[in-house]
């Protein structure tokens, strides 16, 4: 199993539970996902500070995040054994069926994408899709 990841570029989407964030091992595995901050960069925000502000406050925070695309590739043999495991307990908690595959010892390869995705997990998001290809439209970009 393998999925995507990109770069996050602001403190309001690293905080945001509808964007998923992974965090990889040296080798490119993932060890978690979550609709939380991982990594929770302690020290900075130890003086009662949000994260977000501590982020805004230090660009360099940017760079310790991921955004899971939510792009998966699988062996057909893989999907078929995947689907008939039985939910686990995190994967209930975070919402996240990949955490599913983490729970049951598999491995899940994330590889570093240079180019932005847009999600569309929410009404808002939706709204901002259809307004960027309104103005894509109206300006001839497309």
């Amino acid at each position: 199993m393998s999925t995507t990841c990109e770069a996050l570029d602001s403190a309001r989407s690293i905080v945001d539970p509808n964007i998923v964030k992974v965090v990889s091992d040296a080798k490119g595995f993932a060890l978690y996902f979550s609709r939380a901050p991982i990594p929770m960069p302690r020290d900075a925000v130890r003086s009662g500070v949000s994260l977000e502000s501590a982020i805004e406050k230090d660009h360099g925070l940017t760079a310790l995040f991921a955004k899971h695309t939510g792009l998966y590739v699988y062996r057909r043999e893989f999907l078929l054994r995947l689907a008939d495991l039985p939910r686990t307990r995190l994967e209930k908690i975070e919402s996240l069926e990949q955490l599913r595959a983490l729970e049951h010892g598999f491995r899940i390869k994330v590889v570093p994408v240079p180019h932005r995705s847009i999600g569309v997990d929410t009404q808002s998001d939706l709204d901002n899709l259809l307004e960027m290809m309104r103005s894509d439209l109206t300006s001839g970009e497309i």
